[in-house]
This record gives C-alpha cells, structure tokens and sequence, in this order.
C-alpha cells in the first residue's frame, strides 16, 4: 500500500513518536468572526468593545483553545465568535488576535531580560508629569519618551497641576524636540487635552500622584476612577492598578483613552539607540553611516557619530541634537 504524503506546510509530526499520525497545522479562519478592541483584562477574562461603536455593549471573552499562551493585552485588535449579545452570564471567545501597529513596552529595571506590555496600538502617547506636588521629574519623561519613539507611538506631553508653579522652566527643556505641550490647572476643564484626544486612541502614563485619574475622570464623566492624595514624602499612592481603556463621550469626536498604573520606574532593556532615531525621518538614514554599535551620543563616547556630521552641514540645528542625546542618556 502506497504509503500517504503530507504537505509540510500543512502539518507537523507529533515529536518523540515514530510513524504517530501526523496533526493538522491549520487553524480555522473564522472569517465570521467579529472585530473588537480588548478593553481590559483580567484573571485570564478579556473584556471586548466589539466593533467602532463604543456604546454597544462590553464583551466578556476568553482564549480560544487554538490560541495557546497567545499574549492579549489592552488595545488588541481581536476577533469574537459566539455571544456577542454582552448580557450577564455570557461569554464570548477570541480566536484571533490581529498584528500590532503599535506596542508600548516596558522592562522592570534596564537589567530585566523580561518585557512588559502596557497597551498595544495606540497612537499616542501622553506623558503626564506635575509642575508641582511631586516634583517633576526630566529622567522619567525621558525614558517614556524613548519608549515611544521606539514603539512607535507620538508622544506629548501634558504638565498637570500648573497653578500650583510655573510650567515653562520644565517645558522649555523638550521645545526643540517639537515635543507637543499640554497644560492643566486643578478645577478647569482639560480642553486642549481633550481636543489633542479626540478621534485617537491614546495612552496616558505617569507617576502616582501626579493627577493621571483626574484627568481621565475629567475627559470620561462616566470613568469613576478612584483619585488618591500624594503621600507626605512626596510620592503618590496608586489608584490605578490596571490598565483600562475608557471610550471618549462622541460629543467630543471620540476615541479612547488607556489609563495605565502609576510606575515608579520605567525600564528600557528591550530598546537600543538606534530604535529611537529610526522614529526621526530625517535621522534614521543619516545613522547608518555610524560605526557599529554606536550609541550616538557624540564625543567621547561615540566620535565617530554621523549625527554630528550632520549637525556640521547645517541640516540637524545643535538645539535639537542635545535634546536628542539628553533622551538617549537614559538609555545608559
């Protein structure tokens, strides 16, 4: 009996086994399955906004079998069969998770081996940081900024509690990086804010403390986060303690915004120097002429940097050249 081939695309051989049947690698297509955005996540249960309508009603869902250890985090585009009605006591399952366009990410410390994924396709990111009541703080700012450049992300940033100091000193360090600035006062509306949001889907980061619930209770009326007091050492209690992202009122065009937990500390192992650039158009073709390994920070470290070169020629103004390496100090 002429004995069976198979297609090596199509399976796979059981290991360990000899002559054991070979499995199928193909999975269903469900091309019926129905588009949703993963809102939060919980306990190995994803909550799904399914389609761009955000006033239809929530999905609870969990992994299909075929997935396997599949990462799903906030933000995920997904597709969901079964129900979809979000009534009490139903769920749904997510059996495709589409490519990221986006990926914030985070290590512990810069020693860590292990990423953590804090919201994927969002479009921007706001870096928010008080004048006061806690100190602001550039080595923060600067990491998060990094890991924006590097996930792809336009970040801006948003300088909370303004009456309480005067927020130019602080801004004026990320001007010539046409970094976008937003400021805040307590008791007034966040309408610029608002305006930057509208239409997007935006993450919010920050440290404890410096108002991040605030203002997301400010932009969602019906959000309802909880608002913690700053510690009398100067660090804020966290109020948020996992990342949630909340429809923007369709009043204001729409959109989402991902509140994320406050972070003491925002590790940066997984990116490398030229991940940032390579966000720049008109820098990332200019670093490839750099040696090997070079870390773009300039004399002495790295002389032989293409960047001063261009800085040489004209074509990178020496303003924004130090604002480009004081954000990649923070990656040594």
């Amino acid at each position: 009996m002429k004995r069976r081939e198979y297609d090596e695309s199509d399976v796979r051989i059981r290991p360990g086994r000899r002559g054991s049947r070979p499995r199928t690698k193909r999975r269903p297509e469900h091309a019926d399955a129905a588009e949703a955005m993963v809102t939060t996540v919980d306990r190995g249960r994803w909550t799904c906004a399914p389609g761009a309508d955000s006033t239809r009603p929530a999905v609870t869902a969990m992994r299909a079998r075929e997935l396997g250890r599949t990462p799903i985090v906030v933000g995920d585009r997904v597709g969901l069969v079964g129900d979809l009605s979000g009534a009490p006591d139903t769920i749904a399952r997510i059996v495709r998770v589409e490519e990221r366009r986006t990926l914030l990410r985070r290590t512990a410390d810069d020693t860590d081996p292990f990423e953590r994924v804090v919201v994927a396709n969002a479009e921007q990111l706001v870096i928010v940081t008080a004048v006061a009541d806690p100190e602001p703080r550039t080595g923060f700012v600067d990491r998060c900024l990094v890991a924006a450049y590097a996930g792809g992300l336009a970040p801006i940033l948003c300088l909370t509690k303004a009456d309480l100091g005067d927020p130019e000193p602080f801004a004026a360090q990320y001007r010539d990086l046409d970094l976008p600035v937003i400021v805040t006062r307590r008791e007034e509306e966040p309408a610029e804010l608002a305006a930057v949001l509208s239409g997007r889907v935006s993450a919010l980061v920050g440290h404890s403390g410096v108002g991040k619930s605030t203002l997301v209770n400010a932009l969602v009326p019906d959000a309802a986060r909880a608002v913690g007091l700053v510690s009398a050492v100067g660090k804020g209690r966290h109020t948020t303690v996992a990342a949630l992202a909340l429809p923007l009122p369709e009043e204001r065009g729409g959109g989402w915004v991902v509140d994320t937990p406050g972070v003491r500390s925002f590790g940066l192992a997984h990116v490398t120097p030229d991940d940032v650039l390579a966000a720049f158009d008109d820098l990332a073709a200019a670093i490839e002429d750099c040696p090997r390994g070079c870390g773009h920070l300039g004399p002495p470290a790295d002389p032989e940097c293409a960047l001063d070169a261009l800085a040489e020629k004209g074509l990178l103004q020496p303003g924004r050249l130090a604002a480009l390496r004081r954000v990649l100090v923070a990656l040594r």
